[in-house]
């Protein structure tokens, strides 16, 4: 296994108190380090301007790569820019686009890896083509996707999204490709107020609203009695995560009441998925995760059944 992270992403700062803050991928990478330390660890690439043009538009790329500005920026009332944004929002794609690269390669035996996970940080799901929002500034898993179906010729993505809040922009960028399916459980009531059964593009998307308090019984039956075998029905070639760890049972800003354990079974179930029809591949990217102790937690036992 692959872990793709780069120092460029601690340098985000949007500012203090701000949820989204630096600490967060610090904790993450104490936890791997200190577990998995023996992995195969990769410094992320800058992205390339080609891999975000396909899914992002020219205006939200000048407004995140090439506004000049003092201090901190604000894109919207919780998306905010600093001095290291533009360089942590390069790496974080840059160490999506290399991922799928990677694991792509390691199928043909050339590095021996067909899982990948991206330690990075800003997340990526609710940026849309054209809006950074929600903390997001590039939608990190759409760059991915796109990377995967134009440049290695993939003809059924997967992307899971067990965040708590709903990935709004992955799911409006790829809701008329019938080449990505997009699945996704989150909280009802949440941020950013979308992803609704009924919301199902072309028959590619598959979203789950889950009450507050819902806990792991229910999550798991979700995705054991809905999703997963939808997902198993559409047969990716490789599967992609937006893993976020905010549905934790510690998370400041949701109510799902998941525990650590809830985050590894599905990570073992999606991995018995890749294994059927993907070669094994996934890519993972971490997401949301507010509480530094739970994200640590649940960082390590993501990677523990991926590896």
């Amino acid at each position: 296994m692959i872990i793709f992270t780069h120092p460029a992403c601690l340098a985000h700062d949007p500012g203090p108190e701000h949820p989204e803050r630096p600490q967060r991928l610090e904790a993450v990478l104490a936890g791997l380090r200190e577990v998995h330390g023996d992995l195969d660890w990769r410094e992320a690439p800058l992205a390339k301007l080609g891999d975000l043009r396909r899914v992002h538009s020219e205006s939200l790329l000048r407004e995140v790569l090439e506004s000049d500005f003092d201090g901190y920026r604000m894109l919207d009332p919780d998306t905010v820019m600093g001095p290291g944004s533009r360089a942590a929002a390069l790496r974080a794609a840059g160490a999506a686009v290399a991922a799928v690269d990677a694991v792509m390669l390691g199928m043909e035996g050339k590095n021996g890896s067909t899982t990948a996970f991206c330690a990075v940080r800003p997340p990526g799901h609710h940026a849309t083509r054209d809006t950074a929002m929600g903390f997001c500034l590039l939608n990190n898993i759409a760059v991915a996707a796109a990377h995967a179906c134009d440049s290695h010729g993939l003809e059924r993505m997967a992307i899971v999204d067990f965040d708590v809040h709903h990935g709004n922009g992955t799911q409006a960028i790829f809701c008329n490709d019938p080449r990505v399916a997009y699945f996704s459980t989150h909280e009802s009531g949440l941020y950013p107020n979308s992803g609704l059964p009924q919301e199902r593009g072309v028959g590619n998307v598959f979203n789950s609203l889950l009450p507050p308090g819902s806990g792991g019984f229910r999550f798991r039956n979700v995705w054991a009695d809905v999703l997963l075998p939808e997902l198993d029905a559409f047969r990716p070639q490789l599967l992609l995560i937006s893993a976020g760890f905010d549905a934790h049972m510690r998370d400041p800003l949701a109510d799902l009441m998941l525990e650590t354990e809830d985050f590894a079974w599905l990570t073992r179930e999606l991995r018995a998925v890749a294994r059927r029809h993907a070669f094994g591949r996934v890519v993972s990217l971490l997401e949301g995760g507010y509480d530094l102790e739970a994200l640590r937690e649940c960082s390590v036992a993501h990677v523990n059944e991926l590896r």
